[in-house]
């Protein structure tokens, strides 16, 4: 005779079980498993081991009910054509499972608007959820249905004026001011300007920095064209198109771009489709920094992004370091090479 898949299930071990073993009580054994808690490593040590041979793994749900803290953080992102959002990933994941962090990632790519993702988030108990998108706007963010039923509302390399909104950010306006004085220095005269999507945020303002410093230098402001997406390709037809209708003496001298995304597609256009040379034709300068930047096709000048630093400080802001409305910004650096 068989046994029945009933009597073939071995019985769950509970944290009972394993304080029966350690000969401590089940409240010692909870707290074994929480990072920083009071407890001797002696006893820490009693846990482990009865656990270890019981094969007894704890409830993280039941243990987030219990402290009403789950450990658990949802990161909403709409872009992923952008080779900057991967190493955004990968910092912040990193960085938050040291801090003893796990990550849901919500993929919000065909979504107008947040509120069903962050209901979601909220649902599932996250202590934060981290929007990192170029979508994600103000107004948006004041109406969603999830937005304030979240612990946490971080926007991540982005400025929130929302003031339910804790902001971790590069200071757009330090950068794109560097990024300004050096094409002066350099002694670029006819800048063209590759922007991203013009979303409705009152943050996204490297353009508007850009062109306020120019204006204020030469009393002009440089043309620009706008791409919808922050997409190496998109910037390879829109820019490609653009020179195309340009006379050899009105080309730009320099191509200034909102991300490294658009500055690639820049360099490509330049390079294959219009058959000049960079820089020597026409130079490009990007913003991030991205893996892809350093390369030897387009060793691209660019802004680099202190994103180690941003997400240690978004560490910060979930062990409770910063209240609503917080702004967290950081300076970062230009990376000189030898596309201008």
């Amino acid at each position: 005779m068989t046994d029945t898949p009933d009597e073939q299930r071995p019985e769950t071990v509970t944290a009972d079980d394993v304080a029966a073993l350690a000969g401590v009580s089940r409240w010692t054994v909870n707290r074994a498993y929480k990072q920083k808690a009071s407890i001797s490593a002696k006893s820490r040590e009693k846990v482990m081991l009865a656990a270890k041979q019981l094969g007894y793994v704890p409830d993280l749900l039941a243990a987030s009910l219990a402290s009403d803290k789950s450990n658990l953080v949802a990161l909403l992102i709409d872009d992923f054509s952008n080779p900057h959002k991967l190493v955004m990933l990968e910092r912040l994941t990193r960085i938050l499972r040291q801090g003893g962090w796990d990550t849901l990632l919500v993929n919000t790519l065909n979504e107008s608007d947040p509120s069903s993702a962050l209901l979601n988030a909220s649902q599932r108990r996250v202590d934060a959820a981290i929007l990192i998108g170029s979508r994600y706007d103000d107004k948006g963010l004041a109406t969603a249905l999830g937005a304030r039923r979240v612990r946490k509302l971080i926007v991540f390399a982005r400025f929130s004026e929302n003031p339910d909104t804790i902001s971790i950010c590069c200071d757009d306006q330090i950068a794109m001011s560097t990024v300004a004085d050096y094409v002066i220095q350099k002694g670029y005269r006819r800048p063209f300007f590759l922007a991203g999507p013009q979303t409705s945020t009152a943050h996204l303002m490297r353009k508007e920095t850009f062109f306020s410093r120019w204006h204020q230098e030469y009393g002009v402001k440089p043309d620009f064209i706008a791409v919808p997406a922050y997409d190496q390709r998109l910037a390879y037809d829109q820019l490609a198109d653009h020179l195309s209708t340009q006379q050899a003496a009105d080309l730009p001298d320099i191509i200034v771009c909102e991300n490294d995304a658009l500055a690639m597609g820049a360099v490509d256009a330049i390079k294959h489709k219009c058959g000049l040379r960079v820089p020597e034709d026409i130079a490009v300068i990007g913003f991030d920094d991205v893996p892809q930047a350093s390369s030897p096709h387009y060793r691209l000048t660019t802004y680099r992004q202190p994103i180690t630093a941003m997400a240690e400080a978004l560490v910060q802001v979930l062990q409770g370091n910063h209240g609503a409305g917080a702004l967290c910004q950081f300076s970062g650096e230009l990376i000189i090479r030898s596309s201008a």
